[in-house]
């Protein structure tokens, strides 16, 4: 059996003294979250996380979800740490009537409940955030049930104002 030479990529010694050498790269998984854009793969884990969260959804539901976000102003950004997937973050930006810009919507945010705490919704707003100013948004808004002050806490930690607009909604 060849023996191994070496960190995180192994050179594996010969067993014969002819024998050529056999480099393998193992990759590196980090601890520290990543964010992509979402892909049809990731559905079964948002799925998961959207039903945790109480808004149940299959992986087609999904699916066909992230086919409606996949334009320039409308995009799913999924958050990783050591290859999981553990949230995601759904940002649409539309044009403004009374000017000539944008403004950007966080129309769902999730975390998994393991995974709190962590920096995980953090860094998925702040994702969020750069992608509203690269489609040209002046603003960005979120909305946070009064059933969900952890959420409101943390907008308000980056600088979100809950007293700006009064959101009123009719179902129809």
């Amino acid at each position: 059996m060849p023996t191994a030479i070496g960190g995180s990529a192994r050179l594996l010694r010969p067993e014969h003294p002819w024998g050529p050498f056999v480099l393998y790269h193992q990759p590196v998984i980090s601890n520290e979250p990543t964010v992509r854009p979402a892909i049809d793969a990731d559905a079964e884990a948002i799925a998961a996380l959207f039903t945790d969260e109480g808004y149940p959804a299959g992986p087609s539901d999904i699916r066909e979800r992230l086919s409606r976000f996949s334009s320039p102003f409308s995009t799913v950004r999924v958050a990783e740490i050591g290859g999981e997937l553990v949230g995601f973050v759904a940002v649409h930006a539309m044009p403004r009537f009374e000017h000539g810009d944008r403004i950007a919507r966080v129309l769902a945010l999730v975390v998994d409940a393991g995974v709190r705490e962590r920096g995980i919704g953090h860094l998925l707003m702040s994702e969020a955030e750069g992608i509203a100013r690269e489609t040209g948004c002046a603003f960005i808004e979120v909305t946070a049930g009064r059933h969900r002050p952890e959420a409101q806490h943390l907008y308000e930690s980056m600088g979100y104002d809950a007293g700006i607009a009064t959101y009123l909604r009719k179902r129809l």
